[in-house]
């Protein structure tokens, strides 16, 4: 799919708690993606991983901090700039927030991702999450 340059980026938070990821699904899906991170749009000037911090806010009433950019890409399903930001938990409780935009959201564990994402994810998440998923599971077991 070409990319859709007219449109602004959609930074996205990869928030690891306890060896699982939190997921989000999107009242209206887009193509096959139905459940994916917490993410929106980057706004004028901001910068993605703070886009990535003030969505997952608005989304699920996280207070997270960006940790490290995981990488950028086209999506393939989308044609939209995607920026990936691993993000650690400050406080709250994760909780369907923006009831306008998500239908529900869950903390899935490493077994559960081919389940929720069947098209597969962008490798470079994919490699931080097989090690931040082990790294969680292996502290809580």
């Amino acid at each position: 799919m070409a990319e859709q340059t007219d449109r602004p980026g959609i930074a996205a938070a990869v928030i690891v708690r306890d060896g699982r990821v939190l997921m989000v699904q999107r009242r209206v899906e887009e193509g096959e993606l139905s459940w994916q991170f917490p993410a929106g749009e980057i706004e004028a000037g901001e910068s993605p991983e703070a886009a990535a911090v003030r969505e997952t806010a608005e989304e699920v009433g996280l207070t997270v901090q960006a940790t490290r950019v995981l990488g950028e890409r086209v999506h393939p399903k989308t044609g939209r700039r995607m920026s990936y930001a691993a993000c650690e938990v400050v406080e709250g409780t994760a909780a369907v927030v923006d009831t306008e935009e998500l239908a529900e959201l869950a903390w899935i564990t490493h077994g559960q991702i081919a389940a929720f994402v069947p098209y597969g994810l962008f490798p470079p998440v994919q490699a931080y999450l097989d090690t931040e998923m082990r790294r969680g599971k292996d502290r809580s077991g």
